[in-house]
């Protein structure tokens, strides 16, 4: 079972919320240039979001190869070009048989240049990285609310089965597996390689496949290693501890560890009503 925090060790903990980092202004510039042009160009309904992948992942990987004629690269050459367009690629979720292709296919090219995104030179650069999802965010879920923020390396199913609220942070190597969809509350946050599902298989037949929906209220937090099961609801300001696996809803304020996960400790209400307000947020919109 996961180890609660030794309250002794808590006495000595400092206040740290998140400090701005400034960015050297050409630097600045160039990116907000850039991230301007990729928001415009996705508001335009005209945009061809496959033509868009292509191009930008093309600049990112292989800017040599730009216009160039690929009948005079080498074959594994050309193969790696091919990569770059979204409609030359296949991705699990294409496969299930529930998949909603209409609703799918605009955000394709969105989820792929994500991904690739995330594997490039500009990946790790956490102000521009940042920045960035948040764009493809807003066309890629069913609704995004403001100040969003996903580090690098989450994986979606879907996409379109996304409903995020204000001030949700995703960290790094997360999976958000929305095929029955995943509701995530105000001021959630979901820890490093931590899997939220919302689906199951029978135990007898994986090919029947359930997919109810999964709920992760207002100010949960999700540490490290855990996981959502299909069909939860995390309760407004519970907390899962690292590594637990989380099978039924839980109760507001709870701290809940394990495997199943169970009730540990519940927040203090006093401590609950002296928290300090929220602090300046150096991403926000």
């Amino acid at each position: 079972m996961a180890s609660l925090p030794n309250p002794g060790n808590l006495l000595n903990m400092s206040f740290y919320p998140l400090k701005p980092v400034p960015v050297p202004g050409v630097a600045a510039a160039q990116y907000a240039e850039w991230l301007g042009w990729l928001a415009k160009s996705l508001d335009d309904p005209k945009c061809d979001r496959n033509e868009l992948c292509r191009g930008i992942l093309t600049e990112l990987f292989y800017p040599q190869y730009v216009g160039v004629d690929p009948g005079k690269l080498p074959a594994a050459t050309r193969l790696a070009l091919l990569q770059m367009d979204p409609r030359n690629v296949t991705l699990e979720p294409e496969y299930y048989q529930e998949i909603d292709v209409e609703r799918y296919a605009p955000r394709k090219p969105l989820l792929w240049l994500w991904e690739m995104f995330d594997k490039s030179p500009l990946g790790e650069n956490v102000d521009l990285g940042i920045r960035f999802r948040r764009i493809l965010a807003k066309h890629v879920f069913a609704s995004c609310g403001k100040n969003f923020k996903a580090f690098t390396f989450v994986r979606f199913s879907f996409g379109y089965n996304m409903h995020v609220g204000n001030g949700v942070v995703i960290h790094r190597h997360v999976l958000l597996d929305d095929r029955g969809g995943i509701e995530i509350g105000d001021g959630a946050s979901v820890s490093d390689f931590a899997n939220v599902y919302s689906h199951s298989h029978n135990i007898v037949d994986a090919r029947i496949v359930y997919t109810p929906k999964t709920i992760i209220g207002k100010g949960v937090r999700i540490t490290y290693h855990a996981t959502v099961l299909a069909g939860t609801h995390i309760a407004e300001d519970s907390m899962i501890g690292t590594s637990s696996i989380v099978t039924k809803s839980t109760e507001p304020h709870w701290v809940y560890v394990g495997v199943p996960a169970r009730k540990a400790k519940e927040k203090p209400a006093e401590e609950r009503a002296k928290k300090a307000p929220p602090t300046k947020d150096p991403f926000a919109e």
